[in-house]
């Protein structure tokens, strides 16, 4: 397919007419070509959502909430097109290309509702006969960065909030599923949205950081949110300081499943397994690590093993719902290179994931220990390891020795003493008896230490693309000390 720029509703070529390809890392089919947006075409954008912003912050709620709610309803209505395309850009399988559609319309709902939320608040004044107000309101534009691994959840959930708000918004696409989010930006045009509010920006790869910092500079920018990698992250976060620009971060992550010995085994393992091989791996919170107690560790590994040697890997358009690819050789490359030191210092390569160009079949690695480079980088594919501990305080320990702190869980007959040791983890988020893998569309996700900052969904999504103002009604007859 072919996607363009979308400025003030119109689809556009780049201003210099330039595009760039999308090959499917299935079969190397030619899964789309986008506009290769210009410097000048980034500013082009934020100036129009800027001109848009003064009557789109002034639009009643409902109007607001009556163009999410259509704009959910195409999504529900296109579902096949935007999968289709999702499955050809990312080689992502059938199952969590449907999820994607079903979040993400989820979301637009969710973001709906959020439009008569958006409140301030009465404050006690010391000031005989003021009346003092804290004020939430539309913070202006917001620059939204969207990533390829969830294409429709992360695109949608980095504009709708923002647009329920009363904010106007330029989506920048992940140069990997460009086409699939041209879809979403149409869908959002179609179900009524003013020119102007939300405007879309395909770029070649090697442009992308010229592209961002156009935007991020521009004075009309008050707002910016990211969703990707942690290396990435960093450069978007430095940016927005040159700038004085607040931006909300949900990057990497390297997710601990804790395991105690009062767990059901079984129930603990289809968890695992879900939480490490759906979509390879290849989502933030992804289980990266099984912490478990010694003594039921020799068991859950023989079982996890048997469910991940059955798992097959291929090509989407073979219509075998499970399979799938990884987004391209080269990550398969590396997360092979994670495995190979493992197996080099010590690890248990209980399940082998052979490789083939981009595709990659499930790894399970046991007795993995912190001298190996998987203990702590993200893999980001299709292998979990297995670090065994003493007892639960071991376990609490381990699973916060990482740098990442987006999602976590726990499995235990104990449910109180899973939540205590909920607040003993240090991430964003923490299920207790599910995987790490879950998320919500009314739910404050989002993560601790490199894994970001900031909140998407829920309430808290609101004061992440809101201004909080003072405001007072004085007397005017009141004396004054000089």
């Amino acid at each position: 397919m072919e996607s363009y720029l979308i400025i003030d509703n119109q689809a556009i070529p780049a201003g210099s007419a330039k595009t760039f390809r999308r090959h499917s890392p299935a079969n190397d089919s030619l899964a789309s070509t986008s506009a290769a947006a210009t410097v000048e075409d980034a500013r082009a954008a934020v100036e129009s959502c800027a001109s848009a912003f003064t009557e789109w912050s002034a639009t009643a709620p409902a109007e607001r909430r009556n163009i999410l709610l259509e704009a959910a309803d195409l999504l529900d209505q296109r579902a096949d097109a935007l999968i289709e395309q999702m499955r050809l850009e990312t080689g992502a399988s059938l199952p969590w290309s449907r999820f994607n559609a079903r979040l993400a319309s989820d979301m637009l709902r969710e973001a709906a509702g959020l439009t008569t939320q958006i409140k301030g608040e009465v404050i006690p004044s010391n000031k005989p006969g003021t009346l003092s107000l804290a004020i939430r309101r539309p913070a202006g534009v917001v620059v939204s960065i969207a990533p390829w691994n969830a294409p429709i959840i992360l695109a949608v959930r980095s504009f709708s909030t923002a647009l329920a708000c009363g904010n106007t918004v330029v989506l920048k696409a992940s140069e990997l599923s460009a086409g699939t989010q041209y879809l979403l930006a149409q869908i959002m045009v179609d179900a009524g949205l003013p020119p102007g509010v939300l405007n879309f920006l395909t770029n070649a790869p090697a442009d992308s950081a010229a592209i961002a910092e156009a935007m991020i500079s521009h004075p009309a920018v008050r707002r910016v949110n990211f969703t990707g990698s942690t290396r990435t992250g960093r450069q978007v976060a430095a940016t927005c300081a040159k700038y004085l620009k607040p931006v909300l971060l949900e990057l990497g992550g390297k997710a601990p499943m804790i395991v105690l010995a009062d767990a059901e085994i079984d129930h603990a393992v289809r968890a695992a397994f879900f939480g490490s091989y759906m979509h390879y791996g290849q989502i933030c919170m992804s289980t990266e690590r099984i912490v478990i107690v010694e003594s039921i560790a020799d068991q859950f590994a023989e079982k996890l093993a048997i469910k991940a040697a059955d798992l097959p890997a291929g090509d989407p358009a073979e219509n075998d719902a499970s399979r799938g690819t990884m987004i391209d050789k080269s990550s398969c490359d590396r997360t092979q290179r994670l495995i190979d030191d493992a197996v080099g210092k010590g690890a248990l390569l209980r399940v082998t994931g052979h490789v083939q160009g981009a595709v990659m079949g499930p790894s399970l690695l046991d007795y993995v220990t912190p001298d190996m480079d998987i203990y702590h980088e993200e893999s980001f594919g299709p292998v979990v390891s297995i670090i065994r501990v003493k007892d639960y305080e071991q376990a609490i320990c381990v699973a916060n020795d990482t740098e990442y702190g987006l999602s976590s869980s726990i499995f235990t007959a104990d449910v109180s003493l899973a939540l205590k040791l909920a607040q003993q983890l240090d991430f964003g988020c923490c299920h207790i008896n599910g995987p790490t893998v879950f998320d919500e569309a009314q739910a404050p996700l989002g993560g601790m230490k490199s894994s970001g900052y900031g909140r998407f969904g829920g309430l808290p999504g609101i004061h992440e693309f809101t201004e909080v103002q003072w405001v007072s009604v004085e007397d005017p007859t009141q004396s004054y000390p000089i």
